[in-house]
């Protein structure tokens, strides 16, 4: 009877390795294919989770007459390299093959607008997500049995394709990284395609699950009450007592009853609030609490709306999905592809456009400043012909930002800063600040990678110098420059932002230049680009409709869709007329691709 069960099977002889499948989804997948009859391979950084997910599918197992087995490797963290070489080393060791690779592991990131985020969570973000998906991808391949497929898990909540850009307030690391990712998946697929190898991401819509529940809404809420005000209380102070309770959400009363005295002593204490004896507070802090779990209900309310039958997915059918999406037929239907798995109907803005309309009332032509860490002689060339369209369209001062002294620049006056370097990078502008006045804007160029290269061929060094470039520099210099256009104190103080004016402009990198592009260095080409639209869309969100702040961040594109044409003239005058804006006339274009 056994022996029968087990023949009927589906993915019987198959090995899936699942990454982040000690709780959630993760385990809803594993548990998906264990039903099915694969051997599974669970991982993750804690060994409970992974104790207990290993029970669970034994057990499924043995109830459908399963033979096949599980393999735990607790401790694996997917944005250590070595960590995941390792476990790989270790499946090679016991002639063991894998005929699916499914990217399941991430992180919410912080839930925070992007002007106060940590740099460092930003990066572990995108480390988990993006570079964590690549590697165990990579790394995997020699392992990957002819047809076999990696199927990455995105999200809707970032771009599914290039012009529907879905901005997600509070979360531009993870918009970024999850754009980068589905990107990262069509690229797979082209890139693998000798192999017999293929790729597909599917993008959820909201799912069940504690990290919504526990986490990204109530964190959300928080930073809007941070941002909003509450009663008469600073917002460090909202900021103090929500990052105390946060952590104990679902606590029982009692223990919240008792958070909320320790939180009124420690601001008694430290004295950041000598208006309120402990009682008052107590009360205060008790309305606080209230009225984030109302806010918090509220946003999930909000997203039910947008569903069509108002439910949320179960995660048992992401897994159903990441199943469907493993077969045979299917896997070669869709392969390339990122699949919508979610029944939401998000209505979004325009935000891309292919030419940038000239506004004569526009003067904002203070002081701008120009960075690169790039040495690309067609950017600086860019850089110059640049500075000399705003020179003879009224800039009156232009600084140069750059690691290194610019030789072919040399008549702008020009800083050193390390961009990778955040102390580095925010003492500089302050500097220049200091000795120059006010800076109305900011163009930074990150130049292009090398798009004749396999993805397949790079080392970690390679990668992370790729994702540094055209990720973490760009959103640096983006975070950093806005604080330089805030008023001061305006960090501390959300509501000073309404303050605020300016421009920044990120440039690059461009679309591939050719009349025949193949679709391989097509794919490579939006890998980046991929990053950054939605990271613009949901930081111009944050200053507009979260901050009400009229700086704007802008995303130039060089090269059209056609061939790759550049008019450098052109993009030039573009790039002179965005950073000339007062305001963002056009409301919602905040990419502009700009070709011949």
């Amino acid at each position: 009877m056994t022996g029968q069960a087990d023949s009927n099977l589906p993915f019987k002889g198959k090995t899936v390795l699942i990454t982040g499948s000690g709780t959630g989804i993760g385990q809803a997948i594993a548990a998906k294919f264990a039903e099915n009859g694969a051997s599974i391979i669970i991982m993750g950084r804690r060994q409970k989770p992974l104790d207990e997910t290993k029970k669970i599918l034994l057990k499924t197992m043995s109830s459908v007459g399963s033979s096949a087995k599980v393999i735990s490797f607790p401790g694996v963290d997917v944005s250590d390299e070595q960590s995941l070489i390792d476990m790989y080393s270790s499946i090679k060791s016991t002639s063991e093959s894998l005929d699916i690779i499914v990217n399941n592991a991430g992180v919410s990131g912080p839930v925070k607008v992007f002007t106060n985020a940590e740099y460092g969570e930003f990066k572990e973000c995108v480390a988990i997500h993006l570079t964590g998906t690549f590697f165990t991808s990579v790394h995997g391949l020699d392992l990957l049995s002819k047809n076999g497929k990696i199927i990455t898990i995105s999200t809707f909540f970032t771009e599914e394709s290039k012009f529907e850009q879905r901005p997600y307030r509070f979360r531009t690391p993870y918009t970024a990284a999850q754009g980068a990712k589905n990107r990262l998946a069509e690229a797979l697929a082209w890139e693998l395609t000798d192999r017999g190898i293929r790729s597909i991401a599917t993008n959820p819509g909201p799912v069940h699950s504690d990290r919504i529940y526990k986490t990204v809404y109530p964190k959300a809420a928080a930073e809007f009450l941070r941002i909003g005000g509450f009663k008469d209380m600073k917002s460090s102070v909202i900021e103090l007592i929500l990052s105390r309770v946060l952590p104990h959400l679902g606590d029982s009363t009692t223990e919240i009853a008792s958070r909320r005295k320790e939180i009124a002593q420690e601001i008694i204490k430290s004295r950041i609030d000598t208006s309120s004896n402990q009682d008052d507070l107590e009360h205060s802090i008790a309305e606080l609490i209230n009225k984030l779990y109302n806010i918090a209900e509220k946003i999930q309310e909000n997203t039910k709306k947008m569903i069509v039958d108002g439910e949320f997915l179960a995660q048992e059918d992401v897994a159903e999905m990441v199943l469907t999406l493993s077969s045979e037929k299917i896997s070669r239907l869709l392969n390339g592809r990122v699949v919508p798995n979610d029944r939401v109907f998000y209505t979004v803005k325009p935000a891309i456009s292919s030419f940038v309309q000239r506004t004569d009332s526009d003067q904002n032509l203070g002081t701008v400043l120009i960075s690169t860490s790039t040495s690309d002689s067609l950017d600086l060339s860019r850089i110059e012909v640049l500075c000399q369209t705003m020179l003879n369209n009224g800039q009156k001062k232009i600084i140069i930002l750059s690691p290194k002294e610019i030789d072919q620049l040399s008549k702008y006056p020009q800083y050193r800063a390390n961009l990778s370097d955040e102390a580095n990078l925010r003492d500089s502008l302050n500097q220049i600040k200091s000795n120059f006045g006010p800076i109305t804007g900011l163009i930074h160029f990150t130049g292009r990678p090398d798009y004749s290269r396999s993805l397949l061929e790079h080392s970690r060094q390679d990668w992370e110098s790729l994702v540094d470039r055209f990720i973490h520099t760009p959103a640096m210099v983006t975070k950093h420059m806005v604080t330089v256009l805030a008023p001061e104190g305006a960090l501390e103080d959300p509501v000073r932002f309404k303050e605020s004016s300016g421009n920044v402009i990120i440039v690059g990198p461009d679309w591939p230049k050719g009349e025949k592009v193949s679709g391989l260095i097509k794919a490579r080409a939006e890998l980046f680009r991929g990053a950054l639209r939605p990271f613009i869309v949901t930081a111009n969100q944050e200053l507009s409709d979260v901050l009400s702040s009229k700086i704007c961040i802008y995303l130039v594109l060089p090269g059209n869709f056609d061939n790759g044409g550049v008019d450098e003239e052109q993009l030039g005058d573009s790039i002179s007329r965005l950073i000339s804006r007062s305001k963002n006339r056009l409301q919602y274009e905040t990419i502009f691709c700009i070709g011949n």
